[in-house]
């Protein structure tokens, strides 16, 4: 019987100069640097599907270059996201859905529709926007999680909106937004955003001991008792789920390092 779900750490992308110096090896081809960083990481974010559109052909050539069990998380496009009122992004998102993303077949994973900094909270329309979140698309379950940036989300109704509809919210380790750990999908989400490049690790050995515990809290199906929730009263079903945590902006250039010495705790 499953005791805990799989847990995959990764990085934002993977071109990115100077990871040419810091992470791939120096007569690694370009077009080798996407199977380089799979052989090393489980999990890439995708930042490009969030300013332009791909093709059914470009999806499906990632996913031949990545290994059984490697998950591409994706980030929606900004013409979705982007907005004065979200519930009318439903053309933009079934854009998107129908792109080709199916293509990535078992390598699909989470899609992260990442609010504006200045997005403000307003439950009817935010409740709007979870409605035209696709559950599939031609038979492929979609997995779908919200990273809103604007402090009026850390509110209890914010977390039952996303727990009605069975979307994740990012937990974001970040000086500039808010922790927002709760749980309210079957699998979370975490963007570790407090990196340094002047550490071989991009975070402190001791800052990866807590954030290995804190995943496999969450993979066997709690929460760490030391994060940040919008609903402190509200507990998840305890069970097994999957877990995606990415090293993200600061200390980019150290971030593949940060999430290989992080599996290597798991």
């Amino acid at each position: 019987m499953t005791t805990k779900g799989t847990i995959r750490t990764g990085i934002g992308g993977w071109t990115f100069d100077p990871w040419n110096e810091t992470f791939y090896p120096a007569d690694l081809a370009k077009t080798r640097q996407l199977a380089y960083a799979a052989s090393k990481l489980t999990s890439i974010e995708v930042n490009g599907t969030f300013y332009r559109s791909q093709s059914p052909a470009t999806y499906a050539k990632w996913a031949s270059a990545v290994p059984t069990g490697f998950v591409f998380s994706l980030k929606a496009p900004r013409f979705a996201v982007n907005r004065k009122v979200l519930s009318e992004a439903g053309e933009s998102i079934e854009r998107f859905v129908g792109s080709g993303i199916v293509e990535l077949g078992d390598h699909l994973g989470p899609i992260l529709w990442q609010f504006a900094a200045t997005k403000s909270f307003d439950a009817n329309d935010f409740s709007g926007f979870l409605k035209l979140l696709p559950k599939s698309a031609d038979g492929v379950a979609l997995r779908h999680v919200v990273e809103p940036r604007h402090s009026s989300f850390n509110v209890p109704q914010f977390v039952d909106l996303c727990k009605e509809s069975g979307v994740a919210i990012v937990c974001a380790d970040s000086d500039a937004y808010p922790q927002i750990a709760d749980v309210t999908a079957d699998f979370a989400y975490l963007r570790l955003q407090r990196g340094d490049a002047a550490i071989d690790t991009c975070y402190p050995a001791d800052a990866l001991d807590h954030w290995a515990a804190r995943l496999q809290t969450f993979a066997a199906g709690g929460e760490p008792g030391d994060l940040k929730k919008a609903s402190p009263e509200r507990l998840p079903a305890a069970q097994p789920r999957d877990v995606f945590a990415y090293f993200i902006r600061s200390g980019k250039p150290r971030a593949p390092h940060g999430a290989m010495a992080l599996t290597a705790r798991l």
